[in-house]
């Protein structure tokens, strides 16, 4: 009985190690949300300003025009070589941070609020109301934090999705001699 007595208390000590490297990486991830939402509104307008160049370029493809809006087209362009397989990993490497960040944002919130719900059951057994709302604090705020850096996320790698789906169809169609869908 000792012995799980001493591993529940290391396994108590080593989680609340844990905490600051969470809420820092938590911190790190909601930045990084508003950066790719600045960046995202930033390629929304030009993907309306570009469009028009967007569809002449499917229609008769230039190595000199750059179209920093639309990234496959812009790759095709330079590399008029490339194939289908290439723009589909690189349509994927797009997303690829997004969805990661989308991913564990909330998982870390959880770790982030369950952690100090251990100090919290602490301070409660104690009947010392103060530690208890320090440590729900933290909990609570980190899992705010959490989700509304995956909702960012989630939002911005859905439409750029769809957006690349479009480039990447048309681009299709162009490769094996068809006509573009022109719908970007």
């Amino acid at each position: 009985m000792m012995e799980v007595a001493l591993i529940e208390t290391y396994m108590y000590e080593l989680s609340n190690l844990f905490l600051i490297p969470v809420l820092l990486t938590i911190i790190i991830l909601f930045l990084y949300a508003f950066y790719a939402l600045g960046g995202f509104l930033a390629q929304y307008p030009q993907r309306r300003y570009q469009r028009e160049s967007y569809r002449a370029a499917l229609q008769a493809p230039s190595q000199k025009l750059r179209l920093k809006a639309y990234p496959l087209l812009s790759h095709y362009l330079r590399h008029p070589s490339c194939t289908l397989e290439e723009l589909e990993i690189m349509a994927a490497k797009q997303l690829e941070v997004l969805r990661i960040v989308t991913r564990i944002a909330p998982m870390l919130g959880l770790v982030a609020t369950m952690i100090p719900m251990g100090p919290a059951l602490k301070a409660l057994a104690a009947g010392n109301v103060q530690g208890i709302s320090e440590n729900l604090i933290v909990a609570f705020t980190a899992v705010i934090f959490g989700l509304i850096t995956a909702s960012l996320t989630y939002w911005i790698s859905s439409v750029k999705k769809r957006w690349l789906m479009t480039e990447y169809r048309d681009l299709e169609a162009l490769l094996k001699g068809g006509k573009a869908h022109e719908s970007a």
